[in-house]
């Protein structure tokens, strides 16, 4: 995963934590949302949960270097919302997971890594029950991650924005139909994690 630094900033190390919980948090998405056969995807613990490693390279190098690029960019607080959004065969949006981050820039003190572990696997047990609240998607849907910025960040190796590109995805015309599930707040970090679906009146015709 990612090695600490002698000289990790609070910010920088809440950061390290959150990239590598999101990366086996948007795996456990994708397998819930049963985008692939069961078989592309192998069971393993994370902080002590059950949770699922994509075995397929290409999946798995996806996430996890979507992630990482958005590393600076999140220690630094410019990062507002992570995304997955899934689509259907016209390329309109028909469901999104969306994780909605707040890295205290002023937080000065050691990182408890324990304690942050602690309120972010209450996540992936929330995540494995939550099927229910999710739609049933349709036939040959795709899925992306998408970053929502505060601000475009500068074009640096040190940012990693040059992965990221602007989007020219279709909007919901309406705001969406949100569904919460799960929070926390803390002194490093806050985080959201919630559904939105559009409403009847915001789809596309």
């Amino acid at each position: 995963m990612y090695k600490r630094k002698n000289q990790t900033t609070p910010q920088g190390e809440t950061a390290r934590i959150l990239v590598e919980f999101m990366e086996v948090a948007i795996t456990s998405i994708v397998f819930l949302k049963g985008v692939y056969s069961p078989g592309a995807f192998e069971r393993r613990r994370y902080m002590n949960v059950v949770a699922h490693k994509a075995r397929h390279p290409q999946l798995r190098d996806y996430i996890h270097h979507s992630l990482t690029a958005l590393l600076p960019s999140i220690e630094k607080g410019l990062v507002e919302r992570v995304a997955v959004v899934f689509f259907n065969k016209e390329n309109i949006q028909v469901e999104k997971f969306v994780f909605k981050l707040t890295v205290n820039q002023s937080y000065d003190s050691e990182v408890e890594q324990t304690d942050l572990e602690f309120s972010l696997k209450s996540f992936l047990t929330k995540l494995s029950v939550s099927e229910s609240l999710t739609k049933v998607l349709p036939r040959d849907c795709r899925w992306q991650i998408m970053s929502y910025f505060h601000s475009l960040p500068q074009f640096t190796e040190s940012t990693g924005a040059e992965f990221w590109i602007p989007t020219d995805i279709q909007q919901w015309q309406q705001p969406p139909l949100i569904t919460p599930i799960k929070s926390m707040s803390s002194e490093p970090l806050g985080v959201q994690l919630y559904l939105e679906h559009p409403s009847l009146s915001g789809l596309q015709p």
